[in-house]
């Protein structure tokens, strides 16, 4: 997507060679005219399958999701990192290791928002190693739901999460692909 990569070689920053700091635009602050056409560019993608629900995780992903749901007319239902007084007792649960914050913890999805009717669109903000697509994946089939595919705005190629999210059977479709970040600038896979 032109449109979205133009945004990271403008605004992005790179910090190291595995850091890329979008939070101008995508998960602090919030493009919204680019949010609705990368979430027409994810119904364009998935017109096909017939998606139920969204499952995103907290907190970037939410904004993404929502966003994307217009299209689809679906809810978005997100996994929850902490569990409030408020939450569920009743949930579907996974463990996940989160890239940018170097720790794993347990997200959490009340069991009554998937169940086994569902087709489930996955959407988060980047793909790194594959571990939130994993955990996001198994809450999924805990429901006996089905997911359709992993709808991704950014993936970083080179830290492999692809081939473990495609070795366990989901589909990724990603809207900028970058295949490196070397003395600050962003390469982008063809």
């Amino acid at each position: 997507m032109e449109l979205l990569k133009n945004k990271i070689l403008s605004e992005g920053k790179v910090i190291g060679n595995t850091v890329l700091k979008v939070d101008n635009f995508l998960n602090h602050q919030l493009d919204i005219p680019l949010f609705n056409e990368m979430g027409k560019e994810f119904r364009r993608i998935f017109n096909r399958d017939r998606v139920t629900k969204i499952l995103t995780i907290e907190a970037s992903g939410i904004a993404i999701a929502s966003i994307a749901a217009q299209y689809f007319n679906v809810p978005v239902v997100f996994a929850k990192k902490y569990a409030g007084r408020n939450m569920d007792s009743e949930t579907y649960e996974s463990e996940v290791y989160s890239f940018t914050k170097q720790q794993s913890y347990k997200v959490r999805v009340s069991k009554k928002y998937i169940d086994v009717s569902d087709k489930v669109l996955i959407i988060d903000d980047f793909l790194a190693n594959g571990r939130a697509l994993l955990g996001l994946s198994d809450i999924v089939r805990q429901a006996g739901a089905e997911v359709v595919g992993a709808g991704i705005v950014i993936e970083k190629a080179f830290q492999g999460g692809r081939k473990l999210v495609e070795e366990a059977g989901v589909r990724v479709e990603s809207l900028a692909i970058i295949e490196s970040m070397e003395s600050g600038k962003v390469i982008f896979k063809d």
